[in-house]
C-alpha cells in the first residue's frame, strides 16, 4: 500500500463535500500539474490518503481511499489530464496543521513541509504513522 495527500480549497471542495459522496466517492478532478497527475497514475485501489484543507486552514482533516484508478478527467476534453476517484474513510480526531507538521522533526522531509503547492503528493509510511498519531487516527485503519 502507498500513502498520499490530496489538497483542496475547502470553499471549492471540503471534507464535508467528500463525506457526502459516500462509498461511491468522487473524481479528484481539475488537477493541472504533471507531477500531481503522475502521482495519480501510480496509485492503486485501496491506497490511502490524507485530505488536506489548504488556503486559510492549512490542515489535514481526514483520511480517504482510492476507489477508482486513473482515468480521463471528466472536467476537460484535454486527454493529457487524468484523475482517480477517492472516498472518505474517516475524520482525524484532531486536525493536524501545517504548523504542527513543520514543528515535528520527524516530518522535516515530508513533501507537504517542503512543497506546499503540489496538490497531490506522496506520503511515506513513517510520515503516515506520525500524522495519524498526531491526529488521533488509528494508523492501521
Amino acid at each position: 500500500m502507498q500513502y498520499w495527500l490530496f489538497k483542496s480549497e475547502p470553499n471549492n471542495w471540503s471534507w464535508e463535500d467528500q463525506v457526502a459522496k459516500g462509498q461511491a466517492g468522487e473524481e479528484w478532478d481539475g488537477v493541472r500539474n504533471y507531477q500531481a497527475r503522475n502521482h495519480m497514475r501510480n496509485m492503486a485501489l485501496g491506497d490511502l490518503g490524507f485530505f488536506y484543507h489548504s488556503v486559510d486552514e492549512k490542515r489535514i482533516v481526514g483520511v480517504v481511499e482510492v476507489c477508482a484508478l486513473a482515468h480521463p478527467d471528466s472536467s476537460t476534453d484535454d486527454h493529457r489530464w487524468e484523475c482517480v476517484d477517492i472516498k472518505a474513510v474517516g475524520p482525524l480526531a484532531e486536525p493536524v496543521t501545517l504548523e504542527m507538521c513543520k514543528a515535528d522533526g520527524r516530518l522535516k522531509d515530508m513533501v507537504l513541509v517542503n512543497n506546499m503547492r503540489l496538490s497531490v503528493q506522496p506520503v511515506t509510511a513513517q510520515e503516515w504513522a506520525v500524522v495519524c498519531a498526531l491526529g488521533g487516527y488509528p494508523a492501521g485503519a
